[in-house]
C-alpha cells in the first residue's frame, strides 16, 4: 500500500470514529500529539482513551491534501482540519502538517506542525 492510500484509510477511520482500524496501522509504544490538550500520549490504549475523550467534547474533521516524504524519512500530510463543537458549529478550519515517523511500515511518532 503506497502512501496516499495508508493515511486516506487512516483518516476515513478517523472521520468515521473507527479508532481500532486508525491503531492498526501504528506501532505498539506509539507517540501521539494531544493537539486538542497539549503533550503526548504514548501506546495504542493511551490514543484510543484521547480520541474517545475527544470525541466527546468536539468533532473534529481531518482531510488529507498532500503527502511528501521529507529527507530525513519521515512523512508530511498536509490535511485539511475542520472542528466542529457537537451543536455543529464552526470552532476552527485550518491546513496543518501531520509529521510522521515510521519504523518499518509502522508508525512510532505524529507531531503537528501548523502551517
Amino acid at each position: 500500500m503506497d502512501d496516499e492510500e495508508r493515511f486516506a484509510r487512516m483518516y476515513g477511520a478517523f472521520n468515521a470514529r473507527d479508532a481500532d482500524a486508525v491503531l492498526e496501522f501504528m506501532g505498539a509504544e506509539v507517540e501521539w500529539p494531544k493537539a486538542f490538550e497539549g503533550g503526548y500520549v504514548r501506546g495504542k490504549d493511551a490514543i484510543r482513551d484521547y480520541w474517545h475523550r475527544q470525541w466527546t467534547e468536539i468533532s473534529p474533521t481531518v482531510v488529507p491534501i498532500s503527502t511528501s516524504v521529507l529527507t530525513d524519512g519521515r512523512v508530511d500530510v498536509e490535511v485539511d482540519q475542520v472542528v466542529r463543537d457537537l451543536n455543529g458549529e464552526l470552532l476552527d478550519q485550518r491546513t496543518v502538517h501531520h509529521v510522521y515517523t515510521f519504523d518499518g511500515d509502522r508508525i512510532v511518532r505524529m507531531d503537528v506542525v501548523s502551517s
